[in-house]
């Protein structure tokens, strides 16, 4: 006797996931792509960043632009991790969110407005990668039978 095994059909709530998932991966690759500039700019000891006396957290501007510029090279890397729907994607992305989060956050005398609008993307990158879930789990936690 044969059996058939048919595909489950994606419900709403995977779609919802996957798309999560791929506006976490994007935003994390325009936020890369921008913290590198931002680096760049900073390497390059351009004028348009603004340099503030006594603040706690004080770097180098040049100190700035490299820790910009590796954050951003290694998000722009775990993006490309996430448009394939790796897991490992999905952890490091959480985790180099958070990184930049912070480093924008200890940068903010030196590019204010723009430091809060990058703490705002790296949220909401860390909420949509954490919200989404895999397809597996997502079709074992609405009670669909696994299928082997």
């Amino acid at each position: 006797m044969t059996a058939t095994h048919s595909a489950h059909p994606r419900t709403a709530g995977q779609a919802w996931a996957g798309g999560l998932t791929v506006f976490a991966a994007v935003m994390l690759m325009i936020g890369g792509v921008l913290d590198i500039l931002r680096g760049i700019a900073a390497i390059a000891e351009d004028d348009v960043f603004v340099t503030t006396q006594d603040y706690v957290f004080e770097f180098d501007l040049t100190s700035w632009g490299w820790i910009h510029l590796a954050l951003g090279a290694v998000a722009v890397l775990i993006a490309f991790g996430l448009f394939q729907s790796a897991m490992w994607a999905r952890v490091a992305g959480v985790a180099i969110a958070g990184l930049v989060l912070i480093a924008n956050f200890l940068s903010l005398p030196y590019y204010p407005v723009w430091s809060v609008v990058m703490i705002a993307i790296s949220g909401f990158i860390i909420w949509a990668l954490c919200v989404s879930r895999d397809d597996q789990s997502a079709a074992s936690a609405e009670g669909s039978p696994r299928q082997l």
